[in-house]
């Protein structure tokens, strides 16, 4: 006949078991949530990018048909995957190569500490006039 500490300890190896049991099941459940939020959301915009954009990397012109078609990513412009106008105007279509080079800028941008998305600077246009006092000249 087993002893009472016997008894416990075994009823309490299955508490701890059942308990271990639940979180396991509890976070498979959210995982699983997770990732058909992911393949519903991706799903979505992915195809809508691809019905309003050409099936072209806007970056490098590369373009696609439908036997490499999933080497075209959309890159969200703001870098925020939760904003997907049905207009598209968020999405760009990169194929991988540029959209990784995109993140890559964009993670450099953030390690340089500069403000989110500031704009590259476009040069000054050219303040020079060669032609200012050609009148003047010409008088001559």
């Amino acid at each position: 006949m087993a002893s009472k500490s016997q008894f416990q300890a075994k009823k309490e190896t299955t508490k701890q078991n059942q308990t271990e049991a639940e979180r396991n099941a509890a976070m498979e459940r959210i995982v699983s949530m997770a990732r058909s939020n992911n393949d519903n959301r991706a799903s979505g915009y992915r195809e809508q990018s691809l019905r309003i954009h050409s099936h072209v990397c806007a970056k490098c012109g590369r373009e696609f048909s439908q036997e490499n078609l999933t080497e075209l990513t959309v890159h969200h412009k703001d870098h925020n995957h939760d904003n997907n106008p049905a207009d598209g105007s968020n999405w760009e279509n990169l194929c991988i190569y540029c959209h990784d080079n995109e993140h890559s800028r964009y993670t450099e941008h953030l390690a340089a500490n500069k403000p989110l998305l500031e704009k590259e600077r476009e040069p000054e246009g050219a303040t020079h006039n060669p032609f200012a006092n050609l009148k003047q000249l010409l008088k001559k």
